[in-house]
């Protein structure tokens, strides 16, 4: 399984309006989201460069991260997270509304076949060292090559959007604990993809998110949006009742859901007032 912590308004999105939202990763809880490996193999590239001697070459690929680090909003991937991590307290504090929210278990392998072209399924990684990605062996052979630096640009532009790609699924080691996976796009990439943005506006500000629609992803597997969740799980400290989130499963007609339902066993305090 695989466990999407939140809050009850988004709940509804997702049960009822059938709509998953993939936000701005830069927008999330890691303040160094995908700079944190850009960052890292930037790092990892200059340090093989010196050490072969390459001095000049080492700073022409630094000042390229750091005019691409000045653009990383035109690179953002947005994603929607999950855990593995059933009834976990640090994913209902950080996640759950303190605790208050609602957890919903969706089939990781029914997720896995609703991917494909725009959409990925990934692994978080928490990973600080670089130096043994393949990215680095890449960039380094572009840069070592001699040509004009016009040419070797446009093919280290190809490589950076890889580069980009893959920063959606690392995040730094002190999160870890959460064993993350995440539905990803990367729309600065994907020309072809059909989802167009929405805008939600809130009293503080407007953000920026990319709905898929649950009913068409799981149709196009002859699924019904009932057999991707195997349960709902409400939080520990949540005032929700089971027989109300009953009656509004059964008038979404989620009949078969209403019996999937549990309250959490986790012992969070409940937050004082």
């Amino acid at each position: 399984m695989l466990y999407h912590y939140t809050d009850f308004v988004a709940f509804d999105g997702i049960v009822r309006c059938a709509e998953l939202r993939l936000n701005n990763i830069l927008n999330m809880n890691d303040a160094s989201e995908m700079r944190f490996f850009m960052n890292g193999i930037c790092r990892a590239v200059t340090e093989r460069l010196r050490a072969n001697g390459e001095e000049e070459k080492s700073h022409v690929i630094e000042e390229f991260f750091r005019k691409e680090l000045e653009e990383e909003f035109r690179y953002s991937a947005y994603a929607a997270c999950f855990s593995k991590y059933r009834d976990d307290a640090a994913q209902w504090e950080r996640y759950g509304h303190l605790g208050q929210g609602v957890c919903i278990a969706f089939h990781e392998n029914l997720m896995q076949k609703m991917t494909g072209g725009a959409v990925s399924l990934q692994t978080v990684y928490y990973q600080k060292d670089m130096r043994g990605h393949s990215l680095v062996d890449e960039f380094c052979r572009l840069t070592m090559e001699e040509r004009r630096f016009s040419e070797m640009q446009q093919q280290l532009r190809g490589i950076m959007n890889e580069a980009w790609i893959q920063s959606a699924a690392f995040k730094h080691p002190s999160f870890a604990r959460e064993k993350e996976r995440r539905l990803v796009i990367s729309p600065f990439v994907l020309n072809e993809f059909a989802v167009e943005p929405r805008y939600h506006v809130s009293t503080g500000r407007i953000k920026k998110y990319y709905p898929l629609d649950l009913n068409r992803m799981c149709g196009r597997m002859g699924l019904h949006i009932s057999e991707l969740i195997g349960e709902i799980i409400i939080g520990p400290t949540s005032s929700q009742s089971i027989p109300i989130l009953q009656d509004y499963l059964v008038d979404c007609g989620l009949n078969v859901l209403k019996d999937k339902i549990s309250m959490s066993d986790c012992p969070l305090r409940k937050p004082t007032s």
